[in-house]
């Protein structure tokens, strides 16, 4: 730690462009004497505002770049009935975390589920489970077995279907038309999902 500046203990974030120990010697006077207040945000608050300033203003901007903007989302009140400029700096981000950052923005917002279907392992039964999902509107995107590490019946089989949805509404329509048929479904939750 440096002579009289404060220190914070640093941990795994999005924000990496901000996230640092102790505050620059030159900019911690400017700070005291200009900024009014500092927010804080949660991680998935900075995800979330990467992934609506990607889809809705088809902007790719980093976590600390999308930090002002998570801010303004989880403090709206502060925020009510007065005028806001963010500035939206760097897009320096890799991109296999934007890829698993949108996959868990597609996971959050169930547009992407993954469910374990519990089924008699016959032949006709994946078809059937498959043609549902498809009538149901549902993108089947992976399909895999699970017989060994099943708790099911031995004449039963698990399968897991990865499926792209256009909702919350309508991937809950596509479990419930597979538990209409009789099908035994579970929802996998991914982090943040809500189950049906």
């Amino acid at each position: 730690m440096r002579a009289g500046l404060p220190e914070a203990p640093l941990r795994p974030t999005l924000a990496e462009g901000i996230a640092v120990r102790t505050p620059g010697e030159l900019a911690l006077p400017i700070v005291r004497e200009l900024v009014g207040d500092i927010l804080l945000v949660e991680e998935d608050a900075i995800e979330d505002a990467i992934l609506t300033l990607l889809e809705v203003e088809k902007t790719v901007i980093e976590g600390a770049g999308a930090a002002g903007l998570a801010a303004v989302r989880a403090y709206r009140d502060r925020f009510v009935g007065r005028e806001v400029g963010l500035v939206l700096c760097g897009a320096n981000i890799d991109l296999r975390l934007l890829s698993v950052l949108i996959l868990r923005g597609l996971v959050h917002s169930k547009r992407l589920i993954c469910i374990q279907v519990g089924m008699p392992d016959a032949p006709g039964n994946l078809a059937q489970a498959s043609a549902l999902i498809g009538q149901a509107g549902g993108n089947i995107l992976e399909v895999a077995h699970q017989r060994a590490f099943s708790p099911l019946s031995i004449k039963s089989t698990e399968v897991n279907f990865i499926i792209e949805t256009r909702n919350a509404a309508h991937a809950a329509e596509v479990v419930t038309a597979l538990r209409a048929a009789g099908f035994e479904v579970r929802v996998l939750e991914g982090a943040g999902a809500g189950g049906f």
